[in-house]
């Protein structure tokens, strides 16, 4: 049976309260088969009532069933026997240090050509000031990901880190997708392995998981061609996690993907971390068309993005987290998913380039303030935890804070 063992007392805002993490890790003392109306979808319940793992059809099943609350109830059944009523968030600020790129997805309204209107790359200071602030107001995690620059070495990377460390060591650098690691191969003539251990040496701390994209040569040919293919973004996060580096994963779905490659997606993804444990998290990552060469697509529904979140947490059983990020399913949404599985909203953002939603056209500024994710964490009938970016509870006293 599923079984971890988060923290056990949560704070809701100002009274300390027991959660019900650990009181069952069995998923089925949370099902109630009977009440499942779409016939199709009780085998896939008794699966995991007695602790089996999903195969392909089942996947599909579940992506062809109308029932979308039988969907969310399978889901949240493991959701709660591995979290309890637990929703976690964190402190976080977000860092793009330049959108110039060398690819040009199709997907991607991003990515700038030097010299372009709305280019940009930060100098080393910009980088420092911005976790300077983020340090000041209590934030535990600075997230760096960007374009991949064609004219920057692979030093003015390790110096970020090196910097960051040396003037903010409480400060967890979550920094580099794997088509960047790939990128760094590249201009310093190193090995995945080689680059990775110099990050670490230099300040990185884990790896965000995005990049992967949809794990199929179709969609990789039609939509991204030129990028990293999906063995070598698996490869990089093998090998992180051999070296010790905790690494999330995600899927980009909505766009020319079909749902059977959704579900090989995740597979594969499952497969990785049987093999090479180190996975925290699965993040959905609802695709945006606005702004896109993709701009005609119509992009996903709520219940589409309800499925795509809940599916994830039944196909990832190894997986110990399901994150909905909230710029991509917005935050109504991702209140709402925490009875589809998820027990993870992310957190505070501040500043993000790569995606704007809901007339967010340019507009890097996308935040959510503590007190607002706490009370729809309650409102939806969760406890708040904050944890840092390894999962750990956070004990805070406003800016002051220490891992439990």
């Amino acid at each position: 049976m599923i079984s971890l063992d988060p923290p056990a007392m949560a704070t809701r805002d100002g009274e300390t309260t027991t959660s019900t993490i650990g009181q069952s890790s069995n998923p089925a003392d949370y099902l109630d088969i009977g009440s499942i109306s779409d016939m199709s979808l009780r085998p896939i319940a008794e699966k995991i009532a007695g602790g089996k793992r999903l195969d392909f059809a089942d996947g599909m099943a579940l992506w062809n069933s109308r029932d979308i609350f039988a969907v969310g109830h399978i889901a949240n059944a493991v959701r709660e026997a591995m979290h309890g009523r637990v929703a976690y968030y964190n402190i976080n600020r977000h860092i793009n240090y330049s959108n110039i790129c060398a690819l040009s997805c199709k997907f991607c309204e991003f990515q700038r050509k030097r010299g372009e209107e709305g280019a940009y790359e930060y100098d080393l200071e910009k980088v420092y000031q911005i976790a300077a602030e983020a340090d000041k107001i209590g934030a535990t995690e600075i997230h760096i990901v960007g374009g991949l620059h064609p004219w920057l070495p692979f030093e003015w990377y390790l110096e970020m880190l090196s910097g960051l460390r040396a003037r903010f060591p409480r400060l967890h650098l979550k920094c580099f997708t794997a088509i960047e690691i790939d990128h760094f191969t590249k201009i310093s003539k190193l090995s995945v392995r080689e680059v990775l251990i110099a990050l670490r040496e230099h300040g990185l701390g884990s790896m965000p998981g995005g990049g992967a994209e949809v794990f199929d040569d179709r969609v990789h040919d039609e939509v991204f061609k030129g990028k990293l293919r999906s063995d070598g973004w698996l490869n990089v996060h093998k090998v992180a996690h051999e070296l010790g580096i905790a690494t999330n994963a995600t899927i980009l779905y909505g766009h020319v993907e079909t749902r059977a490659e959704r579900v090989n997606h995740l597979i594969k993804l499952r497969e990785l971390q049987d093999a090479a444990p180190g996975f925290q998290t699965i993040i959905p990552l609802s695709f945006i068309p606005d702004g896109s060469e993709l701009g005609h697509l119509p992009g996903n529904t709520g219940l589409e993005d309800m499925k795509m979140l809940a599916i994830s947490r039944l196909m990832l059983p190894n997986f110990p987290h399901v994150k909905a990020f909230w710029i991509m399913q917005s935050m109504k949404l991702s209140q709402v998913s925490l009875n589809f599985g998820v027990d993870d909203l992310d957190g505070t953002v501040v500043w993000y380039d790569i995606t704007k939603r809901e007339g967010g056209h340019g507009n890097q500024h996308q935040e959510q303030d503590v007190a607002d994710i706490r009370r729809l964490v309650v409102e939806a009938g969760y406890i708040p935890v904050e944890r840092d970016t390894l999962y750990r509870r956070v004990i805070r006293n406003g800016q002051d804070w220490h891992v439990a």
